[in-house]
């Protein structure tokens, strides 16, 4: 297994900061992870991108501000471009996100307007919401773009305890991909909202943290199987699903 290592950069021209979680070999694939609603919280990622990193990819994390006026969608196209900019190819980039992060880079993956021509080598969307117009980026929702979705691999992870984004949402978008004829593994897992990123709310500090036992940890190992898998490392996939 792989020995991540982690460097904080500032990547947009307003001082957002993310991390890289770097993986030991020089040539390993990259993953763009973007985190949910609550603002500048890469930290929330932090145990499941340095899995990720452990499997074998190096994983980029941003900060960004839905909270803003904006929307921040200037910091969601700064960290594409910071990465596009980071890795010799940019096509072989896989994009995760989770929650809100997860709309978008669905939404991002599957549009017909790439940005500037670009599409991720994978997408990887974690309990989102798939059913609603992307406003982040002012885009439809995945759901409405499913029938003319591009062919690359997507992939779906969520926890059938979430409250806070129903499981049954990711089912029906994955319904509605393979009525389209396109496959969408979807790992169901035994854990909530925040246990699918291998994280735990924390209600003394009113948000989340990231989770380093419990449930929350090891549902999480799965969706960083997952996204390792979508990157193109040799998980035995018995290890990625159930």
């Amino acid at each position: 297994m792989s020995t991540a290592v982690m460097d904080t950069v500032r990547y947009s021209s307003d001082g957002q900061l993310l991390d890289i979680h770097r993986a030991a070999a020089a040539d390993a694939p990259t993953v763009l992870l973007w985190h949910g609603r609550g603002p500048a919280e890469r930290d929330v990622l932090g145990a499941l991108a340095a899995e990720v990193a452990r499997l074998g990819a190096t994983v980029v994390v941003p900060d960004w501000h839905p909270d803003a006026p904006d929307g921040g969608r200037p910091q969601l196209a700064a960290s594409l471009r910071f990465t596009w900019d980071f890795v010799r190819d940019p096509a072989q980039v896989v994009l995760v996100g989770w929650s809100l992060g997860g709309r978008a880079a669905m939404a991002t993956a599957l549009r017909p307007d790439p940005p500037e021509g670009w599409r991720p080598a994978a997408v990887v969307g974690i309990s989102a919401r798939y059913n609603q117009p992307e406003p982040l980026l002012g885009l439809p929702s995945p759901m409405a773009v499913a029938a003319a979705a591009p062919p690359l691999p997507i992939h779906l992870v969520h926890g059938t305890a979430d409250s806070v984004c129903d499981f049954a949402n990711a089912h029906k978008f994955q319904r509605a991909l393979a009525a389209c004829g396109r496959t969408a593994p979807l790992t169901e897992l035994t854990t909530d909202h925040a246990g699918a990123v291998m994280a735990e709310y924390a209600p003394e500090l009113g948000r989340c943290r990231p989770a380093h036992s419990g449930s929350a940890h090891r549902e999480g190992l799965r969706t960083a199987r997952v996204i390792a898998r979508a990157a193109g490392l040799p998980v035995p996939e018995s290890q990625a699903t159930k």
